[in-house]
């Protein structure tokens, strides 16, 4: 009984460019999204305005996810370790099940908060709060550039992603309710229309936060079956007579990981074959780390 490991540290060099740009990219938002926070605040001390300390409240909670994500995207370039031989990319995933669950939490106050204001409608600053709009917009699309350029596979990035596209939303519905109270004075346009904003952005977190959770309990890739990935393999590789004990998972959701147990036939050559398993979860299945046991028959 022979044992092969190729270990996910082993192509960790294969990722740090890239993992390095979306660390810059996330340090770029964050410094955005954190310097407009702080002037949205001063403005709306300044102005008197609560509409305006309050979403500056809410941009507080984005500039905190966006550091997360992007302190998770520094310790996961961290290089493996004896005590983590898997490094820390992990770390990355969890930061993405915290920002979706946070976001989770921000859609359900947004929409407590609305029907709050619509069955007590309270006075909106229709001028102050299109300025601040606009403004907030141009930021959120500056943002929403720099990361869209990033690992679109990084369940991370996607998380802090996802943090500025529900601020674009945001902002854009500040925009249009801001321009239908200067122009009617309807103040209910605001809270309905946060309300919409809030269900979009609970639809995509809660992709977000499942997403991380799946990864986190082990669970198995999308769009791999370890029936067909054993049957497969006994059909394709010489000398191969049984497949067993197939174990599929995820270390971050561009990284999939395997483990199995092959018999192979007393006549068959077992570099020959432990070669042929290899190169076909490579090519056919995209599996690069196999954790391989051969065991002959007999």
């Amino acid at each position: 009984m022979t044992t092969h490991r190729h270990g996910p540290g082993d192509a960790a060099h294969d990722h740090d460019h890239h993992g390095g740009g979306d660390e810059r990219r996330l340090l770029s938002a964050l410094v955005l999204t954190g310097g407009f926070m702080m002037a949205e605040a001063v403005a709306g001390v300044v102005s008197g305005s609560l509409a305006l300390i309050a979403d500056a409240g809410h941009m507080l909670t984005d500039t905190a996810a966006l550091g997360l994500s992007w302190w998770a995207a520094r310790v996961a370039r961290q290089p493996a370790t004896p005590e983590r031989t898997f490094g820390q990319h992990r770390f990355q995933v969890l930061a993405a099940l915290v920002n979706g669950s946070g976001l989770m939490v921000i859609a359900f106050w947004i929409a407590v908060e609305a029907v709050r204001r619509l069955a007590a409608p309270v006075e909106v600053l229709g001028g102050t709060m299109l300025t601040v709009a606009i403004l907030g917009l141009m930021v959120n699309v500056a943002s929403f550039l720099i990361l869209h350029g990033g690992s679109h596979g990084n369940l991370n990035m996607r998380g802090a992603l996802l943090h500025v596209v529900g601020d674009m939303l945001g902002s854009a519905a500040a925009i249009l309710a801001a321009v239908v109270i200067l122009l009617t004075g309807w103040t209910p346009a605001d809270p309905l229309l946060s309300v919409l904003v809030a269900v979009l952005i609970l639809r995509s977190a809660w992709t977000i936060a499942s997403d991380a959770w799946h990864i986190l309990m082990e669970g198995t890739p999308e769009g791999f079956d370890p029936a067909r990935l054993k049957a497969d393999l006994m059909a394709h590789v010489p000398g191969v007579e049984e497949v067993s004990h197939v174990h599929l998972w995820s270390l971050t959701p561009d990284r999939p990981l395997v483990t199995l147990d092959a018999r192979i036939s007393a006549e068959a050559d077992h570099e020959v074959v432990l070669g042929d398993l290899r190169k076909r979860l490579a090519s056919v299945h995209h599996l690069a780390h196999a954790t391989i046991e051969l065991s002959r028959t007999g």
